[in-house]
């Protein structure tokens, strides 16, 4: 829902982000902040900070007259880059771009970040909508207390914080009464959610509680899960709740357990396999992505074959593929690099390798029924997120019965 006085905002990354921008475009809109472009940015990767990077110059040349704020995870982690750059006229930390108050004191000083690991609690953020009347975010989780060899997004965001569970409630209310029939609820590292919080409230009992507290909520959707930190309660959700929606994303990262201990990451091959198997036990119409890191340092063939090979033996569907990214700080960008080209290389056959399953996961989702979440344009997304084309007239945000006749470019195609 964009206001005519709402200022330009451009937003990298993930989930989360998108959900702190929508925050930040509501306190900078009733700041008065209409001659602003705020850039969210990413600190993933090398080529999300260039990106960023070249399109401040590019929205700077065209709009010379507006200022230009940044701030996210990049210019929390190197806020003097962003400071150096003659078209920013801001730089703002991670832990006060969501304050109100932040955004009604423009005067300050130009630099203004915070040391984010003493930031100790995540307040939650009302939202009364969204751009796009598709779906809303809510974050119930912010930082991450893993030190994953490859991640620099612990510096950009702190410690592992919890929202307490009556503010997630209000939040997705509020969302609910606003017409939003889809809600997917983010953060850095969400399968950690509780511990700080009063009573150690699991994630999946946080779900159940918000399921249960707005039964009005048609759709419930999760971002990123680690594969061994699942809790019983989530498990007993996705075996009986339908309003949990069909499809769970993997932070998996690699399929070698070498490489996985070199990643410091909490699971191993098997892992991530026992969990796709007992989802699919559950649930079997339940689809699987996956993040997936190409060329990690050390990554030797026969290590990347085994990344390669598990796509196939979980049947992950929609795959995120990055080749790896060398992050000054941390302990992976000192180990033994594969080159460049190899990464691009071996991140091409992962994601043919993935387009493959999805391919072959839409042909089996021809002839059947299904739910569909409309988007923009007429397209769509099933209950599992397969991708879908509609024909007809229908309200973006509606959901709409309807039956998948063909597959064109990995997208579905149907009649109502």
């Amino acid at each position: 829902m964009t206001k005519n006085n709402a200022p330009e905002l451009i937003t990298f990354g993930c989930r989360l982000n998108t959900y702190e921008s929508e925050v930040m475009r509501s306190h900078a809109t009733n700041a008065g902040l209409n001659d602003a472009i705020i850039i969210n940015t990413c600190a993933v990767t090398k080529e999300a900070e260039r990106q960023a990077r070249q399109s401040i110059r590019k929205l700077h040349r065209e709009q010379p007259d507006k200022k230009i704020i940044v701030t996210g995870c990049s210019a929390q982690i190197n806020p003097d880059m962003y400071a150096d750059m003659e078209e920013v006229s801001r730089v703002i930390g991670n832990d006060i771009k969501l304050d109100a108050s932040t955004w009604k004191n423009m005067d300050g000083a130009r630099v203004l970040v915070n040391d984010i690991m003493s930031v100790m609690e995540t307040a939650s953020h009302l939202i009364e909508g969204f751009e796009g009347r598709t779906r809303a975010f809510v974050q119930v989780q912010n930082g991450c207390d893993h030190r994953c060899t490859f991640c620099i997004i612990p510096y950009g965001r702190g410690n592992s914080r919890s929202v307490p569970i009556g503010e997630i409630v209000k939040q997705v209310r509020v969302l609910v009464e606003q017409g939003y029939n889809e809600i997917v609820f983010t953060g850095v590292d969400v399968t950690s959610y509780g511990p700080d919080l009063p009573g150690n409230p699991t994630f999946g009992q946080m779900i159940r509680r918000v399921l249960a507290l707005v039964p009005e909520l048609a759709r419930l959707r999760l971002s990123s899960l680690d594969p061994v930190e699942i809790d019983d309660d989530l498990w007993h959700l996705i075996a009986e709740e339908p309003r949990l929606m069909p499809h769970l994303h993997m932070s998996l990262q690699a399929g070698d357990d070498m490489v996985l201990k070199r990643m410091k990451r909490r699971h191993l091959r098997q892992d991530a396999i026992d969990m796709a198997k007992r989802a699919r036990d559950l649930r079997p119409d339940i689809a699987f992505g996956a993040d997936i890191i190409a060329g990690f340092p050390t990554e030797t063939d026969a290590m990347f074959e085994n990344t390669l090979s598990i796509i196939e033996e979980c049947d992950l569907i929609y795959c995120h593929i990055f080749p790896y990214s060398e992050r000054d700080g941390t302990p992976a960008a000192k180990m033994p690099q594969v080159p460049h080209q190899l990464r691009k290389e071996r991140a091409a056959k992962l994601r043919e390798a993935g387009d493959k399953q999805l391919h072959k996961f839409l042909i089996n989702q021809l002839n059947k029924e299904h739910k569909v979440i409309v988007e923009k344009n007429n397209f769509g997304r099933t209950e599992n997120f397969s991708p879908i084309r509609l024909v007809g007239d229908n309200a973006q945000g509606s959901i709409v019965l309807t039956t998948a006749l063909s597959v064109d470019k990995n997208v579905l195609i149907t009649a109502i």
